[in-house]
């Protein structure tokens, strides 16, 4: 009886002690990235932010922070004249600091109409824009983007790349507002 008790003793010991040196390993592995627990290699998904979109057009559209904040901005204040309010407020909380990109964008009514931009489509753009609302935003987006010194051009470079940041599944609903938000301004 007594040998039993010692070798269920022993075993009981040596198994603990290869428990907890089996968990120590898989603990460093974990902690390198080798292990093989799924959970922690998962990585949790993340929620679209301003800040991502801006890294996003910085660095696929050789814009510098200002240019991309200040071009979104223009982008999303369009959108947000063209949505409902119930609309933009969910792109908002979808994706956070979205007013403060709004704040960046250039005053354009300091600017003076009267140059060059006043010649050729741009001055029939301006012209138009004087009877339609519509086109006074389209207008008032090219005069942003021109302000932050991009060329009006990049305005759908802008709007694809933020439609492909968006092109998660936590970012979908927002995606699906900027494109209800946009759609004249694309077409």
């Amino acid at each position: 009886m007594k040998k039993l008790i010692v070798l269920l003793t022993i075993s009981a010991l040596s198994t603990s002690a290869f428990a907890q040196e089996t968990s120590w390993l898989d603990s460093l592995k974990n902690l390198v990235g080798l292990g093989d627990d799924t959970e922690q290699m998962v990585a949790a998904p993340t929620m679209p932010n301003t800040d991502g979109l801006v890294d996003m057009l910085t660095s696929s559209l050789d814009v510098n922070a200002d240019q991309a904040s200040g071009g979104m901005g223009a982008i999303f204040n369009y959108v947000k004249n063209n949505v409902s309010v119930e609309q933009f407020s969910q792109l908002a909380k979808s994706i956070p600091g979205v007013e403060g990109l709004m704040g960046q964008m250039p005053d354009i009514s300091k600017l003076d109409s009267s140059s060059d931009a006043s010649a050729g489509l741009g001055g029939l753009l301006e012209k138009a824009s004087q009877y339609s609302d519509s086109l006074k935003s389209i207008n008032d987006v090219k005069k942003q983007f021109e302000a932050l010194g991009l060329k009006p051009e990049m305005i759908s470079d802008f709007i694809s790349t933020a439609q492909s940041y968006l092109d998660t599944e936590q970012g979908q609903q927002a995606k699906q507002v900027l494109n209800d938000g946009l759609g004249k301004l694309l077409g």
